[in-house]
């Protein structure tokens, strides 16, 4: 059902203050990735968040209707990992790219903060699974262990052949200064340095995914923000949130394949409307 902004404004979403999961747990099937959920037994509502939530910052959507890669499909061989490596061109062109970018610089909205006020508030355990490498949601107050970065993060660099780590920032600089390094080595082993992203052809880390899995399975209440929910396997997470009884709300512009099981389909301008969806969260006693 799609719902309006002035009825979103009147919404109350009720759910029992013992979650489903009571007291401590582990979400099964987690493996290495084992998380665990609240202990002291608030509901947990989880978040996944794409690329929507961060256009009111100044980062565009990639796959939107006016995204990059509609109007440049070449640009995606930037991200895809056996072009990065092989060709010194796309590197440098990746470096330019990056320098351009405007997620280093990009701040907070209302949206990211909405969902850091629902954490403090302590009305719920609240966790996002995110498709975005920006990092703003740890900037905007949520705590970066209830963050799980499905795609890495835009924030850092690593080293392809040893696994040093290091901030974008620094790399950026050498990218940027005199006399500049279009494609900087490791400073460490000397090989090669890519964003510490998931490009395509690159595997998603299994920790992070099955503890995305874990938290999605026990959601009382399930928020697909700003995602085309067609990228598996985060796409996927909405399957396994709803075959394990949570509740599911979708917020994007565009239609999703996952539309037809949610409770609530909203297409308002997202950082208008999950401040408001959220506010609207109340925790009814079981007793």
């Amino acid at each position: 059902m799609n719902v309006p902004l002035m009825s979103l404004q009147r919404h109350q979403w009720h759910i029992h203050a013992q979650g489903r999961c009571g007291a401590s747990c582990t979400g099964a099937g987690a493996g290495a990735g084992a998380v665990t959920l609240d202990a002291v037994g608030r509901p947990l509502i989880v978040l996944l968040t794409g690329a929507g939530i961060s256009t009111d910052s100044g980062i565009p959507d990639y796959r939107g209707p006016n995204g990059l890669w509609r109007r440049d499909p070449d640009a995606e061989k930037l991200v895809t990992f056996d072009y990065y490596m092989a060709d010194p061109e796309i590197r440098r062109r990746s470096w330019r790219l990056r320098q351009q970018t405007a997620a280093l610089g990009a701040r907070p909205n209302a949206a990211h903060q909405a969902i850091a006020d629902l954490g403090r508030s302590g009305r719920a355990d609240v966790w996002v699974i995110t498709q975005n490498t920006d990092g703003l949601h740890q900037q905007a107050g949520t705590p970066p262990d209830r963050v799980l970065e499905l795609h890495g993060s835009a924030r850092a660099v690593v080293c392809t052949r040893c696994g040093d780590r290091t901030p974008m920032r620094g790399t950026l600089d050498r990218v940027t200064g005199e006399p500049g390094e279009p494609d900087p080595p490791c400073r460490a082993c000397g090989g090669i340095l890519k964003a510490a992203t998931v490009m395509f052809g690159e595997s998603l880390d299994q920790e992070v995914l099955s503890a995305a899995v874990a938290v999605a399975q026990e959601a009382s209440l399930f928020f697909a923000v700003g995602s085309s929910l067609r990228v598996y396997p985060a796409a996927g997470l909405v399957d396994v949130a709803v075959r394990g009884g949570g509740r599911l709300v979708i917020a994007n512009a565009e239609p999703t394949p996952y539309d037809a099981l949610a409770a609530e389909v909203i297409r308002e301008p997202i950082g208008t409307a999950l401040p408001v969806l959220l506010d609207g969260v109340r925790i009814c006693d079981t007793e």
